[in-house]
């Protein structure tokens, strides 16, 4: 059975990111998404493998968030 399709706040809590993040994501850094209507959707294995690539790092390498705690 395939992986259900995630909201943009479901896939903000599987991150332990903010929304804001996940859209600046999409329009910055190329993370996988699916406009569906007028929502985006996403895949949990699609994004986790982007996370890994590293497209998610910022320029010194560390996440927005990573380097707010």
């Amino acid at each position: 059975m395939p992986d259900p399709w995630l909201s943009a706040d479901a896939i903000a809590m599987h991150l332990g990111v903010t929304k804001d993040t996940v859209y600046a994501w999409i329009a910055d850094k190329g993370m996988p998404a699916h406009k569906i209507g007028r929502l985006w959707k996403f895949q949990a294995a699609e994004v986790d493998d982007w996370v890994r690539s590293g497209s998610a790092a910022g320029a010194d390498g560390v996440t927005p968030e990573a380097g707010a705690e």
